[in-house]
């Protein structure tokens, strides 16, 4: 991404990588972040007026199915979105419509298989198999990272290249994103029978004692970042 580049951020949440891109094009570059969620957006408006971003817009779209009312894009980019849903190849149908001859197109998104933590905690697993089933109950995917340097060539991408991050702590934010993530899926958890309310409480309470040990070390999934060009011609 570079200044004056046009870019869109599908899937877009609260806005957090929309606001990095909006940066980096600066006042003659633009972005646009769409989303499903108005609650999102909302919030992700509100933060991009405080923090003085007038090129950045934020529209209630659907990923799956209005490409044809975007706009070309030289940058198009969707971080855990692949994960949630049922037909990923189609949303990176979409995110290649938009995006001009010779356009970037990016995705990130995650292998919970990734996970590790020193000493043993039975609470992350236990939280990485319920989001996996939960996920998979749904449509979605939480081991997709690995598959998306072959869906972006099979899509037709050139020039397809990846890395792999993988940020872990002994504290702080990283640790707390399971807990916070295990409480955040409660409902869907409970829902689909997986476990109750009481089990889930449990294993959130157990994530929130190990992540608040300075003695233990803890990682998110593995995430993978794939990009490739859309043909010129």
């Amino acid at each position: 991404v570079g200044e004056g580049m046009t870019c869109l951020d599908m899937g877009c949440g609260g806005g957090d990588a929309s606001f990095e891109l909006a940066m980096i094009a600066g006042p003659k570059g633009r972005v646009l972040g769409i989303d499903i969620d108005n609650e999102k957006l909302a919030i992700a408006r509100d933060e991009a007026s405080a923090k003085g971003l007038d090129n950045v817009e934020f529209r209630n779209a659907d990923a799956m199915h209005d490409a044809d009312e975007m706009d070309s894009f030289d940058f198009t980019f969707a971080r855990q979105l692949l994960c949630h849903v049922p037909d990923p190849a189609r949303v990176l149908k979409e995110m290649i419509a938009c995006a001009s001859p010779g356009g970037m197109v990016s995705v990130e998104d995650i292998d919970f298989r990734g996970y590790f933590c020193h000493p043993p905690c039975p609470a992350l697993d236990r939280y990485m198999s319920l989001v996996r089933q939960t996920m998979r109950s749904r449509g979605g995917n939480a081991d997709i990272g690995p598959e998306l340097p072959g869906l972006l060539i099979a899509a037709g991408l050139e020039n397809v290249d990846m890395r792999v991050v993988q940020p872990a702590a002994t504290q702080g934010e990283i640790k707390l994103m399971q807990p916070i993530s295990m409480d955040s899926v409660t409902e869907a958890v409970v829902a689909d029978g997986l476990a109750n309310a009481r089990e889930v409480k449990e294993i959130t309470d157990e994530l929130y004692a190990y992540a608040e040990n300075s003695e233990t070390v803890m990682s998110m999934p593995r995430y993978i970042q794939a990009w490739g060009r859309t043909p010129r011609d």
